[in-house]
This record gives C-alpha cells, structure tokens and sequence, in this order.
C-alpha cells in the first residue's frame, strides 16, 4: 500500500493535468508525492476519453450509515479532502434522489483548489424540491435527469427520460450527459446509484474510501441486484490501495483502458488498439 502526501506542488500538477498542460512523468517527486500523482492524474486526465468514475466512503464493516441514517463521520478529515479532491477533477458530480433528500450535500470544492463540478440529480419521479441548496445559483451548472414533465427554477438543465419499470436506464443518463459536454463523471451516492451504473458495466473506475471505524449495523456501500453466487465470478477489479492517514483508498480499474491511465501521461496515450491489446493479454 503506499502512502498519499498531496502537497501543494502536486496539487498544482494535478490541475495542470486536467487543464491540458501538465504530465505525471516529469518532475522530481517524493514516494509520497509520487503516490498522489498515481491516484489522482488518471482521473485529471483529458486524453482517455469519457470516464465514469464512482466513489463511495464507508466502514471497516462496509457500512456507509448508522441505523438511525447518520453518515456525517463516516468518512474522516483525509477521506473527505479526497473526496473534494475527485470533485474538482470531473466534469460532473451525479447522485441519486435519495441521497440528495437524506444528506442534502452541496456537492462543492471546499477543501482543495478547483472549480465546482456540475451538480446533476437522478431523480426519476421529480421528487427533489426546488428550494434544494442543490439548485442554488453559483456559477455551476444544475442539472436534473428525471421520468416525468416538470419544470424546474432557472438556470437548471433538465433532462427528461423515459422511465422502464419505474427507473431510469443508466447508459440513456450517460449519453445524454455526453451530449451536454460531460465527458468525466463521478457518481457520489447512493449504493442504489452506483450499483445500477456498476452493474450496467457503465463504470470505468470504483474508489472505495474505507474509514477506521465499525457501526455495526446500517445501510451497507454496494449491494448489487444479480449478486454472484460463487467467488470464482465474482467481479476481481484491478487495484491499488493508498493510505491517507487511518483511511485506506481502494482505486480499482475496471476497464482496461482505465488500467492503461495509470501509467504516465507521456507514456500512455491510451487508444482504441492500445486497449484491445490488453483485453487480449
């Protein structure tokens, strides 16, 4: 496992690379630094094509809530400065309604430099209030992907979509935020969300953010609706593990493309036949 040390320097890089005007191979950096460059430059990244990445924060016993729904300190002060770190890398941050109703997050950059995402909501019946802090004018963009016909407050992008059995088809969300120009997306919560992208075979990267601490009950980070009933097809991601403090980072490839985006971005231009290479391996 290797240890995570974001110092200024690397930040700055960082965003260089999501700019265009950055690599993660050149440079003199320390094992610390070097680590946070593997983390974060694949998802800076602009030369990969579209990715879709998904991030979830969680206990040693998998739990992301207690029984009564408090989730506030799941995640400690390093997970949650990853967390703000991974929003300032997308083009977009998507949750689904439930989350956005229980948590109400701000799905902002708070902790780190970096612009704000765009703020997207999954909202399949058009639940979600529009006095939401989620629609709140600040210079980002807003976006609602919803079933049914229902205007929103100024400002807000929606995107209206056939429901099927009473969801909404995860690769339809995509492509239509491909057409608004969202080219890297994050998926924050809820497990629900995640597990239909991840069980679509829609995501190219998995962060599981894992906290010292054991609740003992409550909602559980994935729980998948075609789970495997042996181990030998169990999905085996490949992965890399970082230390920020007490919390441990899982970062799993889930493509190989996405696996191609650890190496520098000077050595790895990833390409269709680049990819098929490894899908041959």
């Amino acid at each position: 496992m290797q240890g995570v040390e974001v110092t200024a320097k690397v930040w700055d890089r960082v965003l260089a690379i999501r700019a265009g005007e950055g690599c993660a191979c050149c440079g003199r950096w320390s094992m610390g630094e070097r680590a946070a460059l593997d983390l974060y430059a694949p998802l800076a990244r602009r030369d990969v094509g579209p990715v879709t990445v998904a991030q979830i924060g969680q206990s040693l016993d998998g739990r992301v809530a207690t029984v009564t729904g408090d989730a506030r300190d799941v995640s400690g002060p390093e997970g949650l400065a990853h967390l703000h770190r991974m929003r300032a890398l997308v083009d977009g941050v998507m949750i689904g309604v439930r989350t956005a109703l229980h948590d109400r997050p701000q799905l902002t950059v708070r902790m780190c430099k970096g612009p704000n995402p765009a703020r997207i909501v999954v909202d399949p019946r058009g639940r979600l209030p529009d006095e939401m802090a989620l629609f709140r004018a600040d210079g980002a963009r807003r976006i609602v992907v919803q079933g049914v016909a229902r205007a929103r407050p100024a400002g807000v992008e929606v995107i209206t979509l056939p429901l099927h059995d009473g969801w909404l088809d995860p690769a339809e969300i995509l492509m239509a935020l491909r057409g608004l120009g969202l080219r890297t997306v994050m998926i924050e919560g809820g497990g629900i969300t995640i597990a239909r992208f991840l069980e679509a075979g829609l995501l190219d990267r998995l962060q599981v953010a894992v906290s010292p601490l054991l609740i003992g009950g409550g909602p559980q980070g994935l729980t998948l609706q075609s789970p495997v009933a042996r181990l030998s097809d169990a999905l085996r991601p490949e992965t890399r593990a970082y230390g920020m403090g007490p919390e441990v980072v899982f970062d799993c490839a889930l493509t190989p493309e996405a696996a191609l985006a650890w190496l520098p971005v000077h050595a790895a231009v990833v390409t269709p036949a680049a990819a098929r290479a490894v899908r041959a391996q």
